[in-house]
């Protein structure tokens, strides 16, 4: 991880890849290799670093206490988009071949369940008692609550905000969530200043999505790392495109196009041109603003400035991504 955010914990992040590389060893050659992959392929590391900035922002920073917990928030995480790329027929993220593309469904659902099992070992190993057991169980929870919500609606022209906010809060957002309040909690921030991190992580969490789903409308293909339009190809409707079904007059072809199954690359593309001719993305990126102010203004007295700088420029980077 080389982004400036992040400067002030880059060692602690070079132990945490160091340690993810050792959390999916296994005597199992196959297995081995699938977890090396998919820990390599990197990613932003947003999670893992929310909790690490979180801990070293409370009074009694422990690095070797903090980086079982980091470690494991970032398996989980890995460990549900390797199944997301199974559900979503994905071939590729972050520009890498997926599990599934590169092996099967089958070993990718195994391995994911395998990195999810080790995620636990870690938590059980660093004995971080029950509260943490908890919070991590629900974490997981709400992430396969997000996905049953989303794939109950796939190919349904849904106009209802609400589900929209729900279905990412529990993708997204709690995770973001668990992260600073978990960091904080084992950093010894008093309850008052848990609450507030929990809060930032809630509203960097809704924004983050909000984002994804704009860049999904608007970047290419090469720039994000994936098929651009790809939540339309597959029947997901985000804010922007909730915004157009209601406002587009060309709102009932839309609706045509994203309840349809079997559309066409012709179809994505007019799908998407319908979209960006409303103010969706503009409403969509408001909306991502608004959370990024809020998450701004909760920050806790208690933070030294480089870690209360490294949270500000978070925000920052959320706002400003174009990948």
């Amino acid at each position: 991880m080389s982004n400036p955010m992040f400067d002030v914990i880059q060692e602690d992040l070079k132990q945490l890849d160091a340690g993810l590389l050792d959390a999916v060893s296994s005597p199992v050659e196959l297995i081995a290799e699938v977890g090396t992959h998919l820990v390599k392929a990197g990613g932003k590391r947003i999670r893992p670093a929310l909790c690490l900035l979180a801990a070293r922002g409370g009074p009694r920073f422990d690095l070797q206490r903090a980086l079982p917990l980091a470690e494991a928030l970032e398996l989980i995480h890995t460990a549900s988009l390797v199944h997301d790329d199974v559900i979503d027929q994905a071939d590729t993220r972050r520009g890498s071949a997926t599990a599934n593309a590169r092996w099967d469904n089958q070993i990718a659902i195994l391995s994911g369940d395998y990195i999810f099992a080790r995620a636990f070992a870690l938590i059980a190993d660093g004995d971080y008692g029950a509260h943490v057991s908890k919070r991590l169980a629900e974490l997981v929870g709400n992430l396969s609550v997000g996905e049953i919500i989303q794939d109950h609606t796939v190919y349904q022209a849904v106009r209802d905000l609400n589900n929209y906010y729900d279905r990412i809060r529990k993708k997204t957002a709690d995770f973001l969530e668990i992260c600073c309040e978990l960091g904080a909690d084992i950093g010894g921030m008093d309850r008052a200043d848990q609450q507030k991190m929990a809060e930032y992580g809630h509203c960097i969490g809704m924004a983050f999505q909000i984002t994804d789903d704009l860049l999904d409308i608007w970047q290419s293909s090469e720039q994000i790392g994936k098929p651009a339009g790809n939540d339309i190809r597959q029947g997901i409707v985000t804010l922007p495109v909730i915004h157009a079904l209601t406002v587009s007059p060309d709102a009932e072809e839309l609706e045509r196009i994203v309840t349809n199954p079997e559309m066409t690359d012709s179809m994505v593309q007019r799908a998407l041109d319908i979209v960006r001719a409303t103010d969706g993305p503009d409403i969509a990126r408001a909306k991502a603003d608004e959370y990024l102010d809020r998450a701004r203004q909760v920050l806790p007295g208690c933070l030294s400035p480089e870690i209360d700088e490294a949270f500000r420029m978070l925000a920052d980077f959320i706002g400003e991504r174009d990948f």
